[in-house]
């Protein structure tokens, strides 16, 4: 049977308590969350919902939360399947409030007991566990969520000698279908595996950038995008993190090591305690290793302490390696150099890959549960086994001064960490295969069969056999951007799907579905006057819509990440979407002075008009005002949930949780769809306000004008979108065709951008990724 979570109790209503309290809720769980008394609690929960980015994925999430006091525990944890246990990181509080959890679940039965969970950054697991009954051993492991909990995609399960493996794996599963997490299983020691080698590797950075005479400017931008990392790098994920649970947590590594052979690099390097004297504690502080002063950010100068304007990396290997779209093959070319640029960044990746193969099999039970912990919780494009590999073992072991065992047996066994499919497992050094993710599908394996099979690709998107009948398009630009190659290959899909399969999912990998259509070519053809040929490409545009919507078969939209103006109208476009819960949608292009064009402003024209039943005398024009507004603000969903009740997502669409099931539930609703008997759409007529619609529009845009919320051109833009929802110059409730609306959709794009201050919208976000009210 399929595991549920229909009810959990968090204890503790801090920074992490709260948030996972709101987490659960998301998902459609009855929460209790408790602290010292109920005052305390119900403040940890407000405080929560006051964070941006939201801990909820939609405001009435809260309203699943009750709050209390630990006076009534024994009643909370009796109906819990989960206890979550998240108060201060001290040993004995948590011992004695899961004393009392023991106390309270005495006498049950072992398999009538709840998952138990502390959540702790590094606390021993075992040590809170030690003296609890055997029933409550079975149940109790350690669990790791990252903060923020609801974005943080690492979830590390530290289960102990005790821990009932069903109940690991049933949390494992929890954990993944509902909360979208990625779980890893850590060893029960200090730090565990991501803030074990995170750590390292960052006081490892300070150390050299000390050593080397850098910046935390320019270690930033050595350490980020250049190597495959996150933007926020090393010095400024200090900062966002916070100076003072960094270096909290260090200490704790320092002084929970005492047999590390690499301890020394846990200890707080002065700079850190410095700035810590000084109250400097990063991002929440206004300062740490980055101060802004006015629009102007400043980097601390780590030998002077002074702030300094930044300053960028000046170095003919980065300059070289920039150029390289492969990471692998990035990476060597950094680290063959031989300015300091490339000392710095070959010293720092020698450190990290000895040391994770050093503790290694210290901390977890093979290199790929390693190497998923650090893309996972840190955000790495590749583990650090991963990296040995892509440098080659040989080159990077001869410049260590010790070669690590495993390293060593290794070079003379399998020749590497990985290899078709298997990774190497500790402690034996084995390759073994690699298991596949229930529920998943690995798209790389059947991209690469699909190709063999004959299946077209390009630089843009991909033709993917999905199995079961289920064609799948894989999008893989940059940023997914929709040009003329993927919006052909979008209706060239639909063809094919129509002709020889039983559905279509369109969707990706990479973190975005889709930014939009390609403004720069659009801004270049509005330039040159090339007239007819912009109008050839919205109807490219509009026919690719059209064909996900008409097509003999469903199609599935997949979305995920930001899914923004023509990704938007896609996805309003097919018979069902699937998105990932954390997608960002939104029809933007009034930021731009554009409206949907691409069957967007005809799609929530739509909406609109289906929110009144067939053959009822209701007045639709709320909902009509509703979806122009929508459209006008530019707005983009926080979440899958959000946009729902935006009605950008449909109340029959289901969310996924997890990225790695993502497409594989697509695949499934497609083929539910086929199997119960999909109808094609038919393009029946819509009802629309016609001048009524143009008229209230035109005297909402004249007070927001005169109360200076809106510029003369924002009216201008909402008046040309008005007029399409409308229908043009047509009577209150006139039915009008779909193709009627697309080419009014048509005309007001091609007239907004004759006009100088669009084209000046365009120019800017293209310059600078803002919108510009002008």
């Amino acid at each position: 049977m399929i595991a549920r979570l229909g009810s959990a109790t968090v204890l503790g209503a801090g920074t992490m308590g709260a948030q996972i309290a709101c987490l659960l809720a998301g998902v459609g769980t009855r929460v209790t969350l408790l602290d010292l008394d109920p005052p305390t609690a119900a403040q940890g929960l407000e405080r929560a919902l006051r964070l941006r980015p939201s801990p909820v994925y939609r405001a009435s999430d809260a309203s699943a939360i009750r709050t209390g006091g630990f006076e009534g525990l024994v009643a909370a944890v009796t109906d819990a399947d989960w206890i979550v246990e998240a108060i201060v990181e001290q040993l004995e509080p948590k011992r004695e409030l899961h004393a009392r959890v023991d106390a309270a679940l005495a006498g049950r039965a072992a398999d009538a007991w709840p998952i138990v969970s502390t959540n702790t950054s590094g606390i021993r697991i075992a040590s809170i566990a030690a003296g609890r009954s055997a029933p409550f051993q079975r149940a109790f492991l350690g669990t790791h969520f990252f903060n923020p909990p609801r974005y943080g995609h690492l979830l590390e399960l530290i289960p102990t000698a005790d821990t009932d493996p069903q109940v690991v794996g049933r949390l494992e599963d929890l954990a993944s279908r509902l909360l979208g997490k990625g779980t890893v299983r850590a060893k029960d020691t200090p730090a565990f595996i991501a803030n074990r080698l995170g750590v390292y590797g960052l006081q490892r950075a300070i150390e050299l950038a000390l050593e080397l005479g850098l910046g935390p400017d320019e270690v930033d931008e050595l350490t980020g995008p250049l190597i495959g990392r996150p933007k926020s790098a090393t010095f400024r994920t200090l900062d966002l993190v916070g100076l003072d649970v960094a270096v909290a947590v260090a200490e704790h590594c320092y002084a929970d090591l005492p047999e590390d052979p690499e301890r020394e690099a846990f200890r707080v390097a002065p700079v850190l305690g410095a700035l810590l004297e000084k109250g400097a504690l990063g991002e929440k502080a206004g300062a740490g290793f980055f101060r802004r002063e006015g629009k102007e950010i400043l980097a601390l100068d780590l030998v002077s302490g002074e702030y300094r304007p930044r300053r960028r990396v000046a170095s003919p290997t980065v300059d070289l390696a920039r150029g390289e779209p492969d990471l692998g093959r990035r990476l060597g070319l950094l680290i063959a150099g031989r300015d300091a640029a490339a000392t710095y960044l070959r010293r720092l990746f020698d450190a990290s890959l000895g040391y994770a193969a050093t503790v290694g099999p210290d901390i977890a039970a093979g290199v790929a549960d390693v190497d998923a912990a650090m893309r996972w919780g840190f955000g790495w494009q590749l583990g650090p086994f991963q990296t040995w590999d892509v440098l080659g073992l040989a080159p990077v072991a001869g410049r260590l001064a010790a070669v690590p065992p495993l390293v060593e047996r290794v070079l003379a066994g399998p020749g590497g960490f990985y290899r078709d499919g298997s990774a190497l497992s500790f402690p034996e050094a084995e390759l073994r295969p690699i298991p596949a993710r229930p529920g998943s599908l690995d798209l790389g394996v059947l991209r690469l069969a699909s190709a063999s099979a004959g299946l077209a690709s390009n630089t843009s998107a991909s033709l993917v056999e999905l199995g079961g009948g289920i064609l799948g398009l894989e999008l893989h630009g940059k940023l997914n951007i929709l040009g003329p190659e993927a919006v052909d290959s979008v209706r060239r899909a639909c063809d094919l799907a129509s002709r020889a399969y039983d559905g279509l999912v369109i969707g990706t990998r990479a973190a975005d579905f889709s930014a939009g259509a390609n403004l720069a070519l659009m801004l270049l053809a509005a330039e040159e006057g090339e007239w007819d040929e912009l109008e050839r490409e919205v109807r490219r545009f509009q026919g690719a819509s059209q064909a996900i919507r008409h097509a003999a078969v469903p199609v599935v939209a997949a979305p995920r990440g930001l899914t923004l103006g023509g990704g938007a109208e896609f996805c309003l476009a097919a018979a069902r979407r699937q998105p990932l819960a954390e997608t960002y949608i939104g029809l933007v292009e009034v930021g731009v002075g554009l409206i949907p064009a691409g069957g967007g402003s005809t799609g929530m024209a739509r909406w609109a008009a289906e929110q009144v039943p067939d053959g009822s005398h209701a007045d639709h024009f709320a909902f009509f005002q509703q979806a122009l507004e929508l459209i006008a603000s530019a707005r983009v969903a926080t979440s899958a949930e959000e946009a729902r009740a935006w009605g950008l997502l449909r109340p029959i669409d289901l969310v996924t949780a997890d990225p790695d099931r993502q497409w594989a539930d697509a695949a499934a609703t497609a083929r539910h769809l086929a199997e119960i008997g999909y109808r094609p759409l038919t393009a029946a007529p819509i009802l629309v306000e016609g001048r009524r619609g143009i008229a209230a529009a035109e005297a909402l845009t004249y007070n927001e004008l005169l109360a200076r919320r809106l510029s003369e051109h924002d009216r201008t833009v909402v008046l040309e979108l008005a007029r399409v929802m409308s229908g043009g110059d047509v009577a209150e409730g006139t039915p009008v065709a779909e193709e009627y609306l697309l080419g009014l959709e048509r005309e007001a794009l091609l007239r907004l951008l004759g006009l100088a201050k669009t084209r000046e919208r365009i120019r800017h976000t293209l310059k600078t990724g803002k919108p510009l009210r002008n």
